[in-house]
């Protein structure tokens, strides 16, 4: 039984040697698809205009009535 036992140890070393790079191949392939979509959203912001100074305005106004 112990010989048995030996063999599907080693099967299931050998699975797990191969399954992880291949897992980290895949984590890595989604994480630069994730940074993709990323850029393209920040790109996607749109672009506003030259901000407008507020105190540009002041003092134009006045309320003589009071």
């Amino acid at each position: 039984m112990a010989i048995a036992d030996i063999g599907a140890n080693s099967a299931l070393t050998n699975n797990v040697m191969t399954d992880r790079p291949v897992a980290i191949a895949v984590l890595k392939k989604s994480l630069d698809i994730e940074q993709q979509a990323a850029v393209q959203l920040i790109n996607a912001i749109p672009q506003t205009g030259p901000s407008v100074d507020p105190t540009a305005r002041l003092g134009q106004n006045i309320d003589v009535t009071a």
